[in-house]
């Protein structure tokens, strides 16, 4: 961890759904412009009660959203341990700057559900079947 840098924090326990991140420096977003924002930070997220190895999606704060800049990209499986970058778009025309230390995004845990894919001859049948794109009505 950088020394500069804030850990992940979370206003309300137990109620929150996600962890704040901050920006670990002055970050200028220029019009349209697409930046990977460092947080300073590495994490091993694990289930407090099982030790069970999370995921993390990293997702909009509505503050951001608010000000036309949204996060991208946002998916940090289990066994990653770089340092986590927010890459973020300014949707708007004019340049927004990042303060050292603001929070920027939201670090939701995720359980790790994936296991070997495999073929098979036959789907199960459910209500649904094909049916897609709005074929439960609007």
């Amino acid at each position: 961890m950088e020394p500069t840098a804030r850990l992940p924090a979370v206003a309300h326990p137990g109620e929150d759904l996600g962890y704040d991140l901050f920006t670990l420096e002055e970050t200028a977003l220029a019009a349209g412009a697409t930046v990977k924002v460092r947080t300073g930070i590495a994490v091993e997220a694990r289930d407090p009660v099982t030790g069970a190895p999370l995921g993390l999606l990293v997702r909009d704060r509505s503050s951001m959203a608010a000000r036309g800049v949204a996060t991208a990209g946002g998916v940090i499986d289990a066994g990653y341990r770089g340092e986590i970058l927010v890459l973020m778009t300014n949707q708007g025309d004019k340049e927004i700057t990042l303060a050292a230390g603001e929070k920027i995004a939201q670090m939701v845990p995720v359980p790790v559900l994936t296991g070997l894919v495999r073929e098979v001859e036959n789907l199960e049948g459910s209500q649904r079947a094909a049916k897609g794109f709005g074929s439960s009505g609007r």
